[in-house]
């Protein structure tokens, strides 16, 4: 039906066009079509720079206002290279910072491959030769365990093998952390940054994010001589800086805003403004040498977020259990027994805090001493999802209780700080 009306109307992408449809009308600019449009949908961008879809029938009139230019299709395009410059990899994820969406449902899609996001910032070819290529094409939600272990395999596969100066990979947000604590403690003896970029904005809006992140995201990458995993995000709601935060120091903390992702309990390592790498904190450096992937690691394990009126049975019996405790570590009474049942049974259990910022102390409070009597591990001050990932690498390393405990509050990526910071953001 899309391309009937289209035809009769004339109407070509790019032109600037009304549509009439049972007493309303819409006007803006005619998008070309994609692999996710409906067959019955026409897309346009209005003057806000947002898009809508719009269902035509029979009865809907469509009407040439301007004539645009016509949108040619996306052509592959060779990716520049200049032996002066040094090379970084981008390696395609998925998520917000390379999408579509579906008009049909409103739901985004990723769809676009690396060289079109490296093209979607062409200003990166001029500070550093890009190596892309997609890993695989996930919202950030759907990726797992053996997505965390793929990645870095590649990421060391571009250090080892293509010698580059840096990895970037484009990543859904809402997950992101998780990927980032992951990589940092499975990749080992970095010779340069990995760096995890994204979009809270998709890149069809006038707000977008995407853009600086991915430049910002890449400067570091290939100009920095940081040896670990980051994450590089807006650090204000303009377009003044970004933030380079510690892979396993960092949460998304808004739904929605630019400046989502902060550092918890640490300040970040540094920020990117003006072009510049200003670095602000200690970080690991970038070695020589062969990059180590360490991707022993044990899926059975929980994340369960304690409420008022839990009940023991829902505390699930697995390897692994991470708690997200009240205050500075606490579960209600009740939940003891059930806890100290899972742990005679070989479970590991370590409590984390729903307030994120400070650190659990379980020598406070009678709650607290009782935990500990029954054998469960403080987390200090690691974030909840931090602990839930690194409790999987620990028991994909130790066995023995007194082993596990001991990996388990060993800082390993800088996800343990020795001193709780006074203040946060």
């Amino acid at each position: 039906m899309r391309e009937k009306i289209l035809a009769e109307s004339g109407a070509k992408p790019g032109d600037l066009i009304r549509i009439r449809k049972k007493g309303e009308e819409f006007v803006g600019i005619l998008m070309p079509a994609h692999d996710f449009s409906g067959d019955d949908i026409v897309v346009i961008k209005l003057n806000n720079g947002y898009n809508i879809g719009i269902e035509v029938d029979d009865e809907t009139k469509i009407e040439i206002l301007e004539r645009g230019e016509l949108v040619k299709r996306r052509v592959q395009k060779e990716i520049p290279y200049d032996p002066k410059k040094p090379t970084i990899s981008i390696l395609g994820t998925g998520g917000t910072i390379a999408s579509y969406v579906d008009y049909r449902t409103g739901a985004v899609h990723p769809a676009y491959s690396a060289e079109d996001l490296a093209y979607s910032v062409p200003e990166i070819f001029d500070i550093c030769n890009v190596k892309a290529r997609v890993v695989f094409q996930l919202l950030s939600e759907n990726i797992k365990v053996d997505n965390w272990i793929t990645l870095a395999k590649e990421i060391a596969k571009e250090f080892n093998e293509n010698k580059v100066k840096g990895v970037v990979i484009p990543h859904g947000t809402d997950t992101m952390s998780y990927t980032s604590a992951a990589l940092s403690f499975m990749l080992k003896n970095l010779p340069g940054p990995v760096v995890l970029v994204g979009a809270q904005r998709s890149s069809d809006r006038p707000s977008s994010d995407a853009y600086q992140n991915l430049y910002h995201a890449s400067l570091v990458a290939s100009r920095s001589d940081i040896g670990e995993v980051v994450v590089v995000m807006h650090g204000e709601t303009s377009d003044t800086y970004a933030l380079i935060h510690r892979g396993t120091k960092v949460r998304k903390m808004h739904t929605s805003r630019r400046d989502a992702f902060k550092s918890i309990n640490s300040e970040p390592i540094g920020r990117v403004e003006n072009n510049r790498i200003i670095i602000e904190g200690d970080y690991r450096r970038a070695k020589e040498g062969k990059v180590v992937v360490d991707a022993k690691i044990c899926d059975d394990v929980a994340l369960v977020y304690f409420y008022p009126g839990m009940k023991p049975e829902e505390i699930p019996e697995r390897r692994g259990i991470v708690l997200m405790g009240t205050g500075l570590g606490h579960v209600s009474s009740d939940l003891i027994p059930r806890l100290k049942e899972l742990i005679d049974k070989g479970s590991t259990i370590v409590m984390t805090s729903q307030c994120l910022y400070g650190r659990v102390n379980l020598n406070v409070y009678s709650t607290g001493r009782d935990l500990i009597k029954i054998g469960i591990i403080p987390a200090g001050d690691m974030l909840p999802e931090v602990a839930y990932v690194k409790l999987m690498w620990v028991l994909g390393h130790a066995k023995d209780r007194d082993e596990i405990k001991n990996l388990f509050l060993k800082n390993v990526s800088g996800e343990l700080s020795q001193r709780t910071l006074l203040h946060y953001h």
